[in-house]
């Protein structure tokens, strides 16, 4: 295996919005990972990312759905 492929297989795969399309400018990835989720700025890759539990991440899409739907907070 060369390093290469060494290092491809230990990034994590990252991943955007369906939303997002082509020519989005305000955009975050995200990717998997064993306890969360990383987000991250798509126009600064090499920039800072944010480790977030899967616990929150659950949350936060619970949050953002009962938005989009019109639904009150808990």
């Amino acid at each position: 295996m060369t390093s290469k492929e060494t290092r491809a297989a230990s990034e994590p795969a990252w991943f955007k919005s369906s939303y997002s399309g082509a020519n989005a400018t305000e955009c975050v990835e995200c990717a998997r990972h064993d306890t969360g989720v990383w987000v991250r700025d798509s126009k600064c890759r090499d920039g800072a990312t944010l480790a977030v539990t899967g616990k929150a991440w659950a949350a936060l899409i619970d949050g953002l759905g009962r938005s989009a739907a019109g639904h009150p907070k808990h």
